[in-house]
């Protein structure tokens, strides 16, 4: 279900400050036309925390609609720090939405122990796949391959977005020995090339808003086992993703965008800025 490259789609404001809807339209059609599998809305990259309900309902419904047009997948970002909230979220999902993705619970830093009860508890109770966000840097919870192995064994989570800065010990493992049904997709889009060349099935990736192609060329290259070529393009995509990550996420992205008119401006929302004229300008270039 979650193989090839997905977009976790940017959230495009007008300049008065709305979400410019037409516009995400526009780019979720664009990014499945240049091959991507499926598209992510309410991701970190689409800026969730700074949308309100109704704004977040729109992007929903848009997505949606292209997807179902596309018969492509649509993931939804859903985030929340207890079971009740995260059970009531996961439960409101329209129900043509393929799959959510569900962080790691944040800042508590409940133990292992406490991430096993708390997606097994939503597990019972969600009526779309789970894909758990392991994202330790941003979520403060450790969270080791065997635990993800125990929860990928559950039929309703079906797999991991791994984004823990890097290709560590517990990556090489989980990929050695997953459980049937259990994909692994990678998170950290500078390290993207190492995680599906150890076996991952494809990435959640920001970064191919631009050069969509090349990103899932990358994604089957390693599938086919074309190595060559799949280092090429991982060691240039990699230098792209780094600068495009120059500064917080998603500013460098959207500068870009707008620079080539792909969006009405370049603006985020407090308590992200702009990125810098100097950040936008290297991220163009290598593009």
């Amino acid at each position: 279900m979650l193989r090839g490259i997905h977009v976790p789609l940017v959230t495009p404001f007008t300049s008065d400050g709305e979400v410019a809807v037409d516009t995400i339209e526009k780019l979720a059609h664009q990014m499945l036309d240049q091959g991507a599998a499926g598209l992510v809305a309410l991701g970190t990259t689409g800026e969730v925390a700074a949308l309100d309900p109704d704004e977040r309902a729109q992007v929903i419904e848009v997505c949606l609609r292209v997807c179902r047009q596309r018969q492509a997948l649509l993931t939804v970002g859903v985030t929340g720090n207890d079971v009740r909230s995260t059970a009531r979220a996961l439960r409101s999902l329209p129900e043509e939405v393929g799959a959510a993705l569900v962080t790691v619970p944040y800042f508590l830093r409940p133990g292992e122990r406490g991430v096993v009860a708390y997606f097994e508890a939503l597990a019972e109770d969600t009526p779309v796949p789970l894909v758990i966000y392991h994202i330790p840097y941003r979520t403060g919870q450790a969270v080791s391959a065997t635990t993800l192995r125990r929860l990928g064994a559950h039929p309703m989570v079906a797999g991991v977005k791994y984004a823990a800065g890097g290709i560590d010990q517990d990556a090489v493992d989980l990929l050695a020995d997953l459980p049937d049904g259990f994909e692994v997709v990678g998170g950290d889009d500078a390290f993207v090339s190492p995680l599906l060349a150890l076996g991952a099935s494809g990435g959640i990736l920001a970064s191919a808003h631009l050069r969509t192609s090349e990103f899932v060329e990358l994604a089957d290259a390693w599938q086919a086992g074309d190595t060559p070529r799949a280092r090429v393009l991982g060691h240039r995509l990699a230098r792209l993703s780094a600068a495009l990550f120059a500064e917080p996420n998603p500013t460098v992205i959207k500068g870009v965008l707008h620079a080539q008119g792909l969006i009405p401006t370049p603006d985020v929302r407090l308590p992200l800025v702009p990125a810098g004229a100097e950040a936008v300008s290297q991220a163009q270039w290598l593009v």
